[in-house]
């Protein structure tokens, strides 16, 4: 292999990003590929190592896990791609033989996170075996780089998702109105109009459910809008009649996509009797949240957390992205080269923006 030295960033302590030019290429073993990483994506767990650290995110060391690329080199014994094919994957894959993996709770693996790949925010990225034979996939030709490196976002969020069961609820009565034409009777409350919002939003929307949007930045709320949110409200927009005209009992589902513990406690109030509550918003490791008893007794309501994703995830993911059922290039704020990548984590911190594309060379 010709190449020897590549350019990679390197988060070597909370605020500080290092760009490196000195780290080797790997060679690719048995089953792994190594990938031209043509576009990776920032990423709220990117966002929240620089600003404090984050236990999944060693440091000093490479970071960045959303990527796409092109195929530069293929172990000994890949058999389903070659040089030069373009690529889309995730930067795990379950180890299919612990306990949990043989419970089908393949987000749960025990090996998971300690096998994960970091380093998408550089010129090459190696994947091991392992996933390469189950979440990597060839990148359609109709979908750019920059598309594609959703996927590992959007596993996630199908992840959480398919635990609701959303689109599958019956409805109440057979009687369409001229407004009931191709949706379902279900809404939705997402609190959080981040990347991990809006994508809740957008596949929520795929699937025919109301949904509706709080979130504090005006901003966000107006991209929410025209992504598809039947509604939205700042928190304070409760106490008016909006949210009682858009779901009267209730939405069928509320998500939490903030990772504030307020929130978390919050959301059980705004579903409906028998709805489910998505607590998906990571919140810091030990902190307690409170909530009220008689209303998740007598009400019958589910509370549910998600975390990562299984590959059914990743496969469905993929669909949708590679099937354009959901158009995710409105979340892309800007471009930055590997040089300038500090700027956009920068802007991240100052609440400007939703997702930043890095990528080697000039913007």
């Amino acid at each position: 292999m010709t190449i020897q030295k590549q350019k990679q960033l390197w988060l070597a302590a909370p605020g500080t990003i290092l760009v490196r030019e000195d780290v080797p290429v790997p060679r690719p073993g048995r089953g792994e590929l190594l990938i031209k990483v043509k576009a990776s994506l920032t990423c709220g767990t990117d966002l929240k190592a620089y600003l404090r650290g984050h236990d999944l995110i060693p440091m000093p060391g490479p970071f960045g896990h959303e990527f796409s690329g092109i195929v530069t080199a293929a172990g000994p014994g890949v058999r389903k791609f070659r040089e030069g094919d373009a690529v889309m994957a995730v930067h795990t894959a379950p180890c299919l033989s612990c306990p949990y993996c043989e419970k089908g709770l393949y987000n749960l693996c025990e090996k998971i996170m300690g096998a994960k790949v970091l380093g998408a925010f550089g010129q090459y990225i190696l994947l091991p075996e392992h996933i390469v034979a189950v979440n990597t996939f060839k990148k359609p030709e109709a979908l750019s780089f920059e598309e594609a490196a959703f996927l590992e976002p959007l596993s996630c969020v199908v992840h959480g998702v398919e635990r609701l069961g959303t689109g599958s609820q019956k409805k109440a009565s057979s009687k369409k109105t001229k407004n009931s034409k191709n949706k379902t009777d279900e809404t939705a409350l997402i609190f959080g109009a981040g990347p991990i919002g809006l994508l809740h939003l957008l596949l929520l929307k795929a699937r025919g459910v109301r949904v509706a949007v709080c979130a504090l930045e005006s901003s966000r709320l107006r991209l929410s809008k025209q992504l598809g949110a039947e509604a939205v409200f700042k928190p304070d927009g409760f106490k008016g009649p909006l949210f009682a005209r858009f779901a009267p009992l209730g939405a069928d589902y509320v998500i939490e996509c903030t990772g504030r513990k307020e929130v978390w406690e919050a959301a059980p109030q705004y579903v409906r009797r028998g709805g489910s509550v998505m607590l998906f918003g990571g919140l810091k490791k030990g902190v307690p949240v409170v909530f009220s008893s008689s209303r998740i007794h007598y009400d019958e309501l589910a509370l549910a957390a998600s975390f990562h994703f299984c590959p059914e995830d990743v496969r469905q993911a993929y669909r949708l992205l590679a099937e354009r059922r959901i158009d995710v290039s409105p979340l892309i704020s800007g471009t930055y080269s590997l040089s300038e990548a500090e700027s956009a984590f920068k802007k991240l911190a100052e609440g400007k923006g939703i997702k930043y594309v890095i990528k080697d060379g000039k913007r």
